[in-house]
């Protein structure tokens, strides 16, 4: 287990936040680096090969080796809807066949998928949540033949509901259909080996579990797709390394077919020399920690809570079925108290931070939370339900 480490977060004592899963907050390393990368735009005449390639480079080096990828297989992009758009315009789908998506997943893996369906006159079919949350198996029963793509998260978003991506991935590969991952709820706190999922497309959101800053993320393309159309082109997005568009001859040399490699699915301004260096501090400590530690931690931690909650009519995850790192409570049967949100803000109120979505109370802490916030969260709750 790793110790409480609130030391490295700027989190004063009389705040207790158990909302990573919604915006995390940096750690004190990544703001120093963030204001040290803020004066090198006040004095633009320092930034040069280290900030706009070498930088960058470390990053998707640091992602790869998170998720068992080599860099040659990562992209910078700054956000998952922008990976998920990528993805769903490089994976075909014929007439008739099938995209398989979660019911309530997160929009973003929804919405380009419900557009795909209406281009290329596809079936959009929605796994329903069982009673018993093995949405895995339910998952699997909706693949069959007819599906062309799978678009799914590693975990329920609002309650951290956990799904065997490597069973799907397998079957995935037994009808032939695409496997589409956003796991931007798991990867830094919950294991994730591309070797054994193999998905076509993986993107994630630096700002929750990687606790990177906002604007920033990473979209993992398999070597099948690498040669696929970007979704823009920029004067760096097209190159494999070096500067790209070049002078030739006194004049520009516009290359008129893409380098190959996933460099083309970068977003433009991917060297951003101040959201980069905090990225990197981020990934490095991450790496430290390691991410598997990380998940047994805050395991225990949710654990605690999940059993001093027992009884407040609060009904959390299968325990066969949840991931861990966070967990969402709906109420049980003939529970009836004040609505979610009236709860939310009376623990803001006393500066205790939680997320309310849909019909879930979710709490997702990371290493800074201590037992005293632990304490709080459950004294609050108990007064509150």
């Amino acid at each position: 287990m790793i110790s409480c480490q609130r030391q490295l977060f700027d989190i004063p004592d009389d705040v207790a936040f158990f909302n990573f899963s919604a915006l995390a907050p940096i750690l004190k390393s990544s703001r120093d680096a963030g204001l040290v990368s803020v004066t090198k735009k006040a004095q633009p005449w320092h930034v040069g090969r280290a900030e706009r390639i070498d930088e960058p480079e470390r990053l998707r080096t640091l992602f790869a080796g998170l998720i068992g990828a080599i860099p040659q297989d990562i992209a910078l992009i700054p956000a998952a809807s922008y990976g998920i758009a990528t993805a769903a315009q490089n994976l075909p789908v014929k007439d008739g066949q099938r995209i398989v998506v979660l019911r309530d997943q997160y929009p973003n893996n929804v919405l380009p998928w419900i557009q795909k369906r209406v281009r290329d006159n596809a079936e959009l079919v929605f796994v329903d949540r069982p009673d018993d949350d093995d949405l895995t198996s339910s998952i699997l029963e909706a693949i069959d033949e007819l599906t062309a793509i799978v678009a799914l998260p590693h975990c329920f978003w609002a309650d951290g509901t956990l799904i065997d991506l490597v069973a799907v991935g397998r079957r995935c590969r037994e009808v032939g259909a695409a496997l589409v991952v956003d796991a931007t709820q798991s990867v830094g706190a919950l294991p994730f080996d591309v070797t054994e999922i193999r998905p076509d497309f993986l993107v994630v959101a630096g700002y929750k579990w990687l606790l990177c800053p906002y604007t920033l993320g990473f979209l993992y393309v398999a070597p099948e797709h690498q040669n696929g159309i970007p979704l823009e082109h920029s004067w760096r997005g097209d190159m494999v390394e070096g500067w790209g568009v070049d002078w030739q001859d006194g004049h520009m040399n516009y290359p008129d077919t893409l380098q190959p490699g996933v460099g083309r699915f970068n977003m433009g301004e991917s060297d951003n020399f101040m959201s980069v260096p905090m990225a990197i501090k981020a990934l490095e400590q991450i790496h430290a920690w390691k991410v598997c530690e990380i998940n047994s931690s805050l395991r225990r931690i949710t654990e605690i809570i999940i059993d001093r909650t027992r009884n407040l009519g609060l009904v959390p995850p299968n325990v066969n079925h949840r991931a861990g790192h966070m967990t969402g409570f709906r109420l049980a049967p003939g529970f009836v108290h004040d609505n979610f949100e009236g709860i939310q803000q009376r623990l803001a109120a006393k500066q205790i931070y939680l997320s309310i979505r849909g019909d879930y109370l979710r709490i997702a802490p990371h290493l800074q939370v201590n037992d005293k916030d632990i304490d709080r969260l459950i004294s609050e709750l108990v007064d509150a339900l």
